[in-house]
């Protein structure tokens, strides 16, 4: 089999590369994150003009590319830390609405891909879990629509979304009685407050809802049936937030190594004492093998692969792990530097912990790969 990415990606990889060194340097990151939520509106345009913003999405529906077009966007963007909704919109909310499908979600699908929406998940509650048990805020039947009750914690860009894909019980217990609704602009009962974080250039909001009333028409997908839908769409989340973190990962090397070659001591670069390469050659092996596993679990949710849940959970934890050590690493290899606040190192340490529990950590995903092997 050749997983390599065609031509036309790796074109796509260059042009990417190319606009976010000039559209994204490290002074714009630092600008947009000291902004109340994180994000620019001419930035979302400019990546809707290119097209990334329809990556994934049907044809007929607006979009371009498939979801192997969207991984390579994901990396450059770790790459850089683009800050604001793109993640969350193309690699939460997107996949959700793609496998639950119906009216709704078309359209929101079609508003995303011409640019004119932002979107993300409301999953996660108090108790942290990523599994269908810490799924507990209830919908219940209210005329003919639906009434929201309860709250959901670390939703990521949440006060820039124009639409959530909040998942709610709505009956029975575990993968059972869970539904998926869409809720759009900022209804009655619902409020959206900011919590603090660790990334700087993505924003996390706790949502509450009470007494939220929510049409027939916004349920997504089959009532009651909605875990295994949403059970799909996180494992194409986790592997858009892989290519995330190995692009971060990268970016940490290069500048870990530009840095050894440059800095000397005692006449010498720093590089050719053991105590530094040798972080240099750790951190060069972690992220390549965290490439390759993210590379091979894209491709099979792309190809929809019996493995592909094995292939993601493995992907998240070994990448997880990388990118932390990564930007620790490459901290001690600049020294001093490295822990200043006028130095890039810190966002990219603030991404990598972030992104480690985002989704699930490695622990979470280690016992889904020992489930998996009947252990």
């Amino acid at each position: 089999m050749d997983f390599a990415f065609s031509d036309e990606q790796e074109m796509l990889r260059t042009s990417a590369r190319e606009f976010l060194a000039r559209e994204c340097p490290s002074s714009y990151v630092r600008r947009v994150a000291e902004t109340e939520d994180a994000w620019d509106g001419a930035m979302w345009e400019r990546m809707a003009a290119m097209g990334w913003t329809g990556l994934g999405i049907p044809e007929h529906l607006g979009g371009v590319g498939g979801f192997l077009d969207l991984i390579v966007i994901l990396e450059e963007t770790g790459r850089t830390l683009l800050p604001g909704p793109y993640f969350s919109t193309m690699g939460l909310a997107l996949p959700a609405l793609l496998e639950a499908g119906g009216t709704a979600a078309e359209e929101v699908m079609s508003a995303i891909a011409a640019g004119r929406a932002r979107a993300t998940l409301a999953l996660t509650e108090p108790s942290g879990r990523w599994d269908a048990e810490g799924v507990t805020l209830s919908a219940r039947r209210s005329g003919s629509a639906w009434r929201l009750d309860g709250a959901k914690l670390f939703v990521p860009d949440a006060g820039v979304a124009d639409h959530l894909v909040v998942a709610a019980r709505t009956g029975g217990a575990g993968e059972d009685g869970i539904t998926l609704f869409l809720v759009s602009d900022r209804p009655s009962g619902m409020t959206v407050t900011p919590l603090e974080g660790l990334d700087l250039t993505r924003r996390w909001y706790e949502v509450r809802f009470e007494g939220v009333e929510v049409p027939e028409a916004n349920v997504l997908g089959a009532v009651d049936r909605g875990w295994a839908p949403l059970a799909r769409a996180l494992e194409w989340a986790t592997a858009g937030l892989c290519a995330e973190m190995v692009g971060g990962s990268q970016r940490v090397l290069d500048m870990s190594v530009e840095y050894a070659k440059t800095r000397h001591q005692f006449g010498k670069p720093i590089g050719i004492y053991q105590a530094v390469s040798h972080k240099l050659a750790d951190m060069l092996l972690e992220t390549e093998s965290a490439r390759s596993a993210t590379y091979y679990a894209a491709w099979t949710v792309e190809a929809d692969a019996p493995d592909r849940s094995l292939a993601v959970s493995m992907a998240k934890a070994y990448t997880s792990d990388a990118y932390r050590r990564a930007t620790g690493n490459g901290i001690q290899v600049h020294g001093g530097i490295g822990f200043t606040w006028e130095h890039d190192l810190h966002l990219y340490f603030r991404r990598a912990k972030a992104s480690e529990v985002l989704l699930g950590d490695a622990t979470y995903h280690r016992e889904l790969v020992a489930r998996a092997l009947d252990l």
